[in-house]
């Protein structure tokens, strides 16, 4: 079932488990509300479930930390810009709570990236902040 739009929404979300999911956080891009699951359109975090490396399993459950507390901080609105769904079914939305954007939010706290129409290489890319300069 579609979730309405825009939607405005409070929600106790925890980290998903196995079996049955309906509001929980998978990770720092990805949820579930009320049985339908949605990818944070305007992000892409750091993956938990098949990270690349050990410092993007970090980063990842960071991030995923992060979503889960920025979630319970109060009703929030998802927002559809540009497609409805993505190839896996997933909604796709932006949260945004008094016009500001949770996916953004993460981005300044260095716990994801802009979406750019594709995953980067987090391992790369963490290997990178971390290399003396």
């Amino acid at each position: 079932m579609p979730l309405p739009l825009p939607l405005l929404s409070a929600a106790l979300f925890a980290l998903c488990q196995p079996g049955p999911r309906t509001t929980c956080v998978v990770d720092g891009d990805t949820f579930w509300l009320q049985g339908e699951k949605v990818r944070l359109a305007d992000i892409n975090a750091p993956e938990t479930h098949s990270a690349g490396c050990p410092a993007e399993q970090t980063r990842g459950e960071a991030a995923t930390r992060r979503l889960i507390a920025l979630l319970n901080q109060g009703p929030f609105e998802l927002v559809t810009e540009g497609r409805e769904r993505d190839r896996y079914g997933r909604q796709l939305r932006v949260a945004s709570r008094r016009g500001k954007s949770l996916g953004a939010q993460l981005v300044a706290e260095g716990l994801a990236e802009p979406w750019r129409g594709r995953r980067s290489d987090w391992c790369a890319l963490l290997a990178q902040d971390s290399a003396p300069r």
